[in-house]
Order: C-alpha cells, then sequence, then structure tokens
C-alpha cells in the first residue's frame, strides 16, 4: 500500500472509531449518578481520552526537545514540534469539553480549581511554544530555546494530574481511584477504553503527519540555503 493510501486507510479507521464511540456512549451506556452531571457526564467518555491525549503529545514533545538538546537533528525537531502543536490542540478540546461538563456539575463554566488552572497554564506554554516557533525563525539557537521551553511545558503536566491529591479541589471524580463513585455499568468502561483507543489513533495519526510535515520543511528549507544563487 501506498503512502498515501495508509494515510487515508488510517484516517478512515480513526472517523469510523469515533463514529461508532459517539453512537455507543448515547445509545448504550447509561446515565451516571447525578452528582457526576448526569447526562452531561457522558462528555467524560471524551473528555479524559483528550487529557490523555494532550498527556502523550506532551511526551512526544519533551523527548524531541530532550533528544534536539542532546544531539540536535530537524528530526527530533520536527517530533519536538509535532508534539507541541498536537498537545496545543488537545489541550483545546480538554478546555472546551470541561466547562461543558461542569456547568451541569457545578453550575458555572469555569472555576479556579487547581487542576483547571494548572492545566490551562500547561497549555498556555504550549500555544507560546507553537507562537514562539512560529515567529521566531528557524536558526540552531531559536530551535534550542523551544527544545528546553517545551521540556519547562511537559514539566507541568504531572502538577496537573497530582493537583486534586495535592490541593483538594471540586474538579468531578468519577473513578474510583480518585475518589468517585466508579463506573458501575460495564459499558461505562467499554466507553472509557474506547475513548482511550479513539484518542490514540487521532493523537498518533497527527503527530506522524505534523511531524512528517515539519521535516520535509526543514529539508526544503535546507535545500534552499545550499541551491546556487543563479540571481548573481
Amino acid at each position: 500500500m501506498r503512502p498515501r493510501g495508509l494515510i487515508t486507510g488510517a484516517w478512515a479507521v480513526t472517523a469510523l472509531t469515533f463514529f461508532a464511540l459517539i453512537l455507543f456512549v448515547f445509545l448504550k451506556v447509561p446515565e451516571a449518578q447525578p452528582q457526576a452531571g448526569g447526562l452531561a457526564q457522558k462528555i467524560f467518555y471524551f473528555h479524559v481520552p483528550a487529557a490523555y491525549a494532550l498527556y502523550v503529545c506532551g511526551g512526544v514533545c519533551f523527548l524531541g526537545s530532550a533528544f534536539y538538546l542532546y544531539s540536535p537533528t530537524d528530526r527530533a525537531d520536527a517530533w519536538a514540534k509535532a508534539g507541541a502543536e498536537c498537545a496545543a490542540a488537545f489541550g483545546a478540546m480538554v478546555m472546551v469539553s470541561g466547562p461543558l461538563w461542569a456547568k451541569k456539575a457545578w453550575g458555572v463554566y469555569w472555576t479556579w480549581d487547581p487542576r483547571l488552572t494548572s492545566l490551562l497554564l500547561s497549555i498556555l506554554i504550549y500555544v507560546a511554544l507553537v507562537v514562539l516557533r512560529a515567529f521566531s525563525g528557524s536558526g540552531e539557537a531559536e530551535r534550542k530555546f523551544a527544545a528546553a521551553f517545551g521540556i519547562l511545558g511537559t514539566a507541568v503536566l504531572p502538577i496537573v494530574h497530582y493537583s486534586v491529591q495535592l490541593w483538594g479541589g471540586n474538579h468531578p471524580k468519577v473513578l474510583k481511584a480518585n475518589g468517585g463513585g466508579g463506573l458501575q455499568d460495564p459499558a461505562m468502561v467499554q466507553a472509557l477504553l474506547g475513548g482511550f483507543f479513539a484518542m490514540t489513533l487521532l493523537a498518533a495519526l497527527l503527530l506522524t503527519l505534523r511531524a512528517q510535515l515539519a521535516l520535509s520543511q526543514a529539508r526544503l528549507l535546507r535545500a534552499e540555503e545550499l541551491a546556487p544563487d543563479t540571481n548573481g
């Protein structure tokens, strides 16, 4: 199969997975306890996997940035850039889906909850990194600064994850491991696992495509720099 056909197939599988997940969540999965948001709690099956995908993309940004600082290569920089951009994208998903659930569970769209505040800080770091890369140039010094910034952004993610345990807050708790009521119906567990699977597919696809594009752009830029000047 040609690369283009492989990519098309990956998009098709990802789209079908999300379509099946949406049907399953809203037609088969029962509503959770009222204090978790009732019908609105079904956002949970997309919101939490999106946060997980944010962590995955942040991890890719961290590894790409660390490898670039250790041994500067276009490939490492491409993966660092892809990780930062995809982390910002999944962060946007989390910040859109979260307030919709919070309105039902808390009565407000936003509160300065420890987890929300630390998550917002992390996402803003990735957004700032994307803007920095877009306008600061592509020299080695700029790339190294962006790599260091990318490591900083990922270092905030553990604070997001453990903020509820460290500082409390009223962030909705569904899983028993976090002090919630738990997923009491097998369909809820299946829906959550399906959400993780779907978001993993989407994250892997977006990361791969963005890294390939960034690598191609870097190679094109180097080819233009090495090309003889025919206008002189």
